[in-house]
């Protein structure tokens, strides 16, 4: 056996062992409690910073937003990553359950309490912003539960495109169309996924280690600074389908679920499903087994 090999059965030998003590083998309350709490953060970091741009002007422009969701997220995983290892995110999970060790059986549950977290985390932003919110609606003529407050169920759920604060018009709907927007977030989750893997895979001689939340913080950066005008950049099922689940419940009714027909199921939960399953495959079948660590 060469130098090569032996050190990588070394480094797999020692991820295995590392896996043995790690958040698998974690106490229940343990990674159900990170899982919770990590999801409440990267929602209420994320959604807040939709809030403050929509009703009081307090990001300009989309990359102040992003950021203030990529810090979110490293932040979540920095804190919980120990705990549940950080999935935060419907598509991640089962991207995990599909493409690596990770017990199938944890799957439902993760999903629970990533929707669990992002419900508690819109109901505080409520609470919070209720005012703001009021005070928007009334000097904008904006009716919640009426044709058009997707203008403000935006800072809780997602739209395409960005309604920006404003009723979406047909001439706004010509920017993004549903296919458009199905296939751009099957794209960006295929890539978060991918990054993901990337750069936590004990193969990847190169994997930051403990800039992992950083990069992978920037990397939803990224991709909410460029798919964010067009579908609000998703990615997530559970920061999209809980939020907008509490919107519909707080006085939007039925808006959540028709302002963009079967939007809701097709591009913001299916879409992303479906991208991090692609992006778990690239890395398995691609990356993965291309991976060499250095002698």
């Amino acid at each position: 056996m060469s130098r090569e090999e032996n050190l990588e059965r070394l480094v797999e030998d020692v991820a295995a062992a590392a896996h043995a003590v790690g958040p698998k083998r974690t106490p229940p309350l343990d990674w159900m409690a990170g899982e919770l709490l990590g999801t409440f953060i990267l929602v209420f970091f994320g959604c807040g910073a939709v809030a403050a741009a929509v009703l009081l002007g307090a990001q300009v422009g989309v990359f102040q937003v992003a950021i203030v969701w990529g810090i979110g997220v490293a932040l979540a995983i920095h804190l919980t990553g120990s705990l549940s290892g950080a999935h935060l995110n419907p598509a991640v999970t089962v991207a995990m359950a599909a493409f690596t060790d990770f017990p199938k059986s944890r799957v439902l549950p993760y999903l629970a309490l990533q929707m669990l977290g992002a419900f508690a985390a819109c109901a505080v932003l409520f609470v919070i912003f209720g005012d703001a919110l009021r005070v928007y609606e009334t000097t904008h003529g904006i009716v919640r539960g009426a044709p058009g407050s997707e203008a403000t169920a935006m800072i809780f759920g997602e739209y395409f495109p960005n309604p920006g604060g404003q009723p979406l018009t047909d001439a706004a709907r010509e920017k993004m169309s549903a296919p458009a927007a199905f296939f751009a977030e099957i794209a960006a989750t295929a890539l978060l996924v991918l990054i993901i893997f990337g750069v936590t895979d004990e193969r990847n001689a190169t994997r930051p280690q403990f800039l992992t939340p950083l990069l992978i913080g920037l990397t939803v950066t990224l991709l909410i600074s460029l798919l964010g005008p067009l579908t609000m950049a998703c990615m997530n099922p559970a920061r999209d389908l809980a939020p907008r689940l509490f919107s519909s419940l707080a006085g939007w009714g039925h808006v959540p679920f028709t302002a963009n027909g079967h939007g809701w199921l097709t591009v913001y939960v299916l879409a992303p499903l479906l991208g991090g399953l692609l992006g778990g495959a690239i890395h398995r079948y691609v990356l993965r087994p291309a991976y060499r660590l250095k002698p």
